[in-house]
């Protein structure tokens, strides 16, 4: 898997628990801010295209239908 290099300005008491991790583990710290970021990236991704909906909705950017269409597409109309 190829790897690249970000920079990352954090906490300082939160730096000290991840190198606290890394050494009671004998894994790099690395390790452990790669599987944090890792696992919470669908979540973000989630929540904030949620946001960008809401916002899109509110400013008329966004197709919406009404009930009747939604039944007239999925042939319910009957």
């Amino acid at each position: 898997m190829a790897t690249t290099t970000a920079a990352l300005r954090m906490p300082e008491d939160l730096s000290m628990r991840y190198d606290r991790l890394a050494k009671s583990t004998g894994r790099t710290k690395t390790y452990y801010m790669t599987e944090a970021l890792a696992g919470s990236i669908d979540r973000l991704e989630y929540e904030y295209g949620v946001l960008k909906d809401v916002e899109d909705y509110r400013a008329g950017r966004l197709k919406t239908y009404s009930l009747d269409e939604v039944g007239e597409m999925l042939g319910l109309d009957d």
